[in-house]
């Protein structure tokens, strides 16, 4: 475990090392009537080798960045979002375009997103 954990912070040096450190990304949220879209841009990355994951309602982007150690190519993930999805988005409905220069993440409003309301009934015990 301790090997792990040093062979972690050895690989977040090298990441931030390598071709003069990591670019910072260009996130924007904006709020429409029926979603909300996430859209990112990370200078110098291609917008095509961001990907989008969702595990255990945590919706997560990032691209791969390749090292090579003892002649072997790794992947090392770099997270540019990582954020718990609200209650209120429709998870199944979830989706990612490219839109100009930036990579796009659509996430559109359940009928939760208006509330939930009801009456009480109030009675005797």
């Amino acid at each position: 475990m301790i090997r792990k954990f040093e062979d972690l912070v050895t690989s977040i040096d090298i990441l931030n090392t390598i071709n003069g450190g990591i670019s910072e990304p260009f996130l924007s949220i904006r709020q429409k009537p029926a979603s909300q879209e996430i859209r990112i841009r990370v200078p110098g990355v291609d917008r095509k080798i961001l990907q989008a994951e969702i595990k255990n309602n945590n919706l997560s982007v990032f691209y791969l960045i390749p090292i090579i150690s003892n002649s072997k190519t790794i992947y090392m993930p770099q997270v540019v979002y990582n954020q718990v999805i609200p209650y209120f988005v429709e998870i199944n409905e979830i989706k990612a375009v490219y839109e100009e220069l930036e990579f796009v993440i659509k996430l559109p409003f359940n009928k939760l997103s208006s509330g939930y309301n009801r009456k009480i009934e109030i009675g005797e015990e």
